[in-house]
């Protein structure tokens, strides 16, 4: 079972290993199944005997596994996700205590790294549930809870086993029930994914040219829109422009399907597949940076404090304005005013030849 195992987790990091030089994703995904055929084989009755050379980077690909999961979750969650120094730092943390437990096991260095996993573990759920509300990718919401969470709960209640009864999962019978939840769980995924992939294959194509939304641009009509679709993506172009609906920060996807009148999932639906956008903040945020944008380069407006028109456009508070404004357009909102607000202006050619 246990071999069965690693061979359907090392196919899945070949199949995923054909993108690794374009998706960041696809980096973190094989790296995840590499340290979860790690520790299969960690687990494994026997495999303190094998020749140190062999034990080192298994167990270090093995203790490091929830941090990749951290990283993973945050990478498939957020759109915006960035990998940062922190989370190097994190898997090189339990890199180097899964490497001095090789050569002993002080109780402190078990105890921080478990400490350190179980951490690691709640920042990766933290991420898959934080932004499900507004999420418009079906799939995407359904695996926040359905794999993320589950995946969580089985690396937190290894490491949880291994405080209570300690070195129990390489001996019999636990040595047997691990190898086939374990087979059990990578196989349920490994049918999950190969259905996606089969979904996406035979899918009809999208009415969309593939091409992302540009933030700031609003909702643009999809052509194959038809019937009560169009209707409702004229409703909502209304609330949102004529409207300004975005003006208020309380405003959430419940909140705009319940004043439009449809049902939440079709007009999840409707935005992310007749207009591209994939969560709803990038959504609502291009409608009140766009609105930002025209506020900051009006010289009526030169007085006006930074911080008002982001409260007028929709923003709770300064900080999330800025960070967004600075994504999208480059610059800060100070710079961004005095680039159009304090240009000089041309010189008319007329005057240039008096």
């Amino acid at each position: 079972m246990r071999g069965g195992t690693v061979a359907i987790l090392l196919l899945i990091v070949f199949l995923v290993a054909r993108d690794l030089r374009t998706s960041r994703l696809s980096r973190y995904s094989a790296l995840l199944f590499l340290g979860t055929a790690a520790f299969v084989i960690d687990s494994a009755p026997g495999f303190w005997t094998l020749d140190m050379r062999l034990k080192i980077p298994i167990h270090v690909l093995c203790i490091a596994t929830p941090a990749v999961f951290w990283i993973m979750a945050a990478a498939l969650f957020d759109d915006d996700f960035k990998a940062r120094w922190y989370h190097a730092l994190a898997w090189l943390w339990l890199a180097g205590l899964a490497w001095r437990e090789m050569y002993g096991w002080p109780s402190a260095v078990v105890a921080v790294q478990e400490a350190s996993s179980l951490l690691f573990v709640a920042f990766g759920v933290w991420h898959a549930l934080a932004g499900r509300a507004g999420d418009l990718v079906e799939w995407r919401r359904q695996l926040r809870v359905e794999f993320a969470v589950i995946t969580a709960l089985y690396i937190a209640s290894i490491i949880v086993s291994q405080r209570i009864w300690p070195g129990t999962l390489g001996k019999p019978p636990y040595s047997l029930f691990n190898a086939i939840g374990l087979m059990a769980f990578i196989f349920v995924y490994a049918w999950l994914r190969l259905s996606l992939l089969i979904s996406q294959q035979f899918a009809p194509a999208s009415p969309q040219d593939g091409s992302a939304p540009l933030i700031g641009a609003g909702p643009r009509q999809a052509p194959s829109a038809t019937g009560q679709d169009a209707v409702v993506l004229e409703a909502l172009r209304k609330l949102m422009v004529e409207g300004k609906a975005y003006r208020d920060d309380g405003l959430s996807i419940t909140l705009l399907s319940q004043t439009l009148g449809v049902q939440e999932y079709r007009l999840r639906r409707l935005i992310n597949g007749q207009l591209g956008h994939r969560n709803f903040s990038a959504f609502v945020n291009g409608y009140r940076l766009t609105e930002a944008e025209t506020a900051l380069a009006d010289p009526g407006q030169a007085e006006v404090p930074i911080l008002t028109i982001a409260l007028d456009a929709g923003f709770g508070s300064i900080g999330p304005f800025n960070r967004a404004f600075k994504a999208h357009t480059g610059l800060t909102p100070t710079e961004y005013r005095r680039t159009r607000v304090d240009a000089p202006l041309p010189i008319p050619e007329s005057a240039s030849r008096s």
